[in-house]
């Protein structure tokens, strides 16, 4: 009989509930593993899902006309053409994103690092992921050069890829591709006959779009790109679970729309309908949700920032964060100390150290794809910002969320916690913890 595919907890869900677990033992925690924003929901946002409350109809596989025109009107803003039969809705953008490799088929091309669900969803439909390395300071797009190596070299293996994903900002390293990556990635598609899938959930998180745009592959390769996004990120809704997609406007989007809807009607049946006449008001984009989007959007760079500065300090290096509320750092220029003081020669041996000794949730690069000896760590900023409404609330609407007491708290511990890691002297005069 065959077996199935085996299945693990995705790293970022599994650190959730394990940090959790801790909470209520007692224990202090930091939570920095997940990639929950912790901001309130729009009180407008609120009342416009309670207004639906009654709709309880199935409704059109790939939405409702309501939110796919709302939603093809949010691309035509970003400059990308876009008819409501091109968009299709789903239950959140990662069903999306399964449901897509399913519909184009194949094996997988993923950045390193990407990611945690990407590579396990290819595995879940039978596909083989294939990593090909980012370029320095540019997460989420695989370097075109080496992405035309590592394709022809799986199919000279047997390998058969057809896509690849990418993801513009990232996660986990808070980065953005050059407009010129981005280019070349499509024209190497292009070459290599890939469909691209671009998760753009976090698009509306970039701190400085004229310094770093995120450019979508869609501008350079509009026949082949299929956008993904959700209001996950930018208006912290990810228990309202609801994504869009984009798909080519062309004979090759139509047959991937039918094969995308075809897998929906199996599996979602339709998105909830509530969740999207609330998701139409939110895509259309009104003055208040820019706001509190925009005010999201600085609280994260002023934390994430705050944050870098002390990893910095501590010896670890990091690519500037400019988008979403992810930091990447890296403490190979510690490593000597690490193993010689603490044992630790690996990613996950550092993460454990830190959330059982101090209470300080992380991620090892190997959740994202990166080989175990890496001593890189994915921390998420978004959880910083308050443990009640009124904290969260408060924090979104700071002058400067750095005087918060709770944010300078987490802010404060961190900075004591890498002082006691490496053994030095507090920046502050204070001592050394107890380990």
């Amino acid at each position: 009989m065959p077996q199935p595919t085996p299945v693990t907890m995705s790293a970022t869900l599994a650190a959730d509930e394990a940090i959790a677990r801790r909470r209520l033992a007692g224990q202090r925690v930091i939570s920095m593993a997940s990639g929950e924003i912790g901001l309130p929901v729009l009180p407008v946002l609120k009342a416009k899902l309670a207004e639906a409350a009654g709709h309880n109809a199935y409704g059109p596989v790939a939405g409702s006309l309501a939110l796919r025109t709302a939603a093809a009107g949010y691309w035509q803003r970003r400059g990308l053409s876009t008819f409501p039969d091109q968009v299709v809705c789903g239950p959140g953008s990662k069903p999306l994103l399964f449901a897509l490799l399913l519909a184009v088929g194949g094996d997988v091309i993923v950045p390193s690092p990407s990611w945690v669900s990407y590579a396990a969803q290819a595995k879940l439909i039978g596909a083989r992921p294939v990593a090909v390395p980012i370029l320095p300071g540019q997460g989420g797009v695989p370097d075109p050069d080496l992405l035309r190596e590592a394709v022809t070299a799986a199919r000279a293996a047997g390998y058969d890829p057809r896509s690849v994903i990418v993801t513009t900002p990232d996660n986990p390293t808070g980065t953005i591709a050059a407009p010129d990556t981005v280019r070349r990635l499509g024209e190497a598609a292009r070459e290599l006959d890939l469909v691209i899938i671009s998760d753009e959930i976090y698009c509306d998180l970039v701190f400085d779009p004229a310094a770093t745009p995120a450019m979508s592959p869609a501008f350079f390769a509009p026949e082949r790109t299929v956008v993904t996004t959700g209001l996950t990120k930018n208006l912290a809704l990810g228990g309202w679970r609801t994504g869009v997609a984009r798909l080519p406007d062309n004979e090759a989007g139509s047959a991937l729309h039918a094969r995308l809807t075809g897998i929906a009607s199996q599996i979602w049946s339709s998105p909830a309908a509530p969740v999207q006449a609330a998701a139409a008001y939110a895509f259309s984009e009104p003055p208040e949700v820019v706001e509190h989007i925009a005010a999201g959007r600085r609280l994260h760079k002023t934390v994430a920032d705050a944050m870098a500065e002390r990893f910095a300090a501590a010896g670890a290096l990091l690519a500037p964060v400019t988008a979403t509320c992810y930091l990447y750092p890296d403490f190979e220029p510690l490593r000597d100390h690490l193993v010689q003081t603490h044992g630790v020669s690996t990613g996950a041996e550092l993460a454990q150290l830190l959330v059982e000794r101090y209470g300080v949730g992380l991620l090892p690069a190997s959740a994202f794809g990166e080989p175990a000896h890496s001593l890189r760590l994915r921390a998420a900023t978004s959880q910083l910002y308050g443990d009640t409404e009124e904290q969260r609330t408060a924090a979104l609407g700071a002058a400067d969320p750095l005087a918060l007491p709770w944010i300078r708290e987490s802010l404060d511990r961190v900075e004591e916690v890498l002082t006691d890691l490496l053994g030095r002297t507090a920046a502050h005069g204070a001592s050394p913890l107890e380990a």
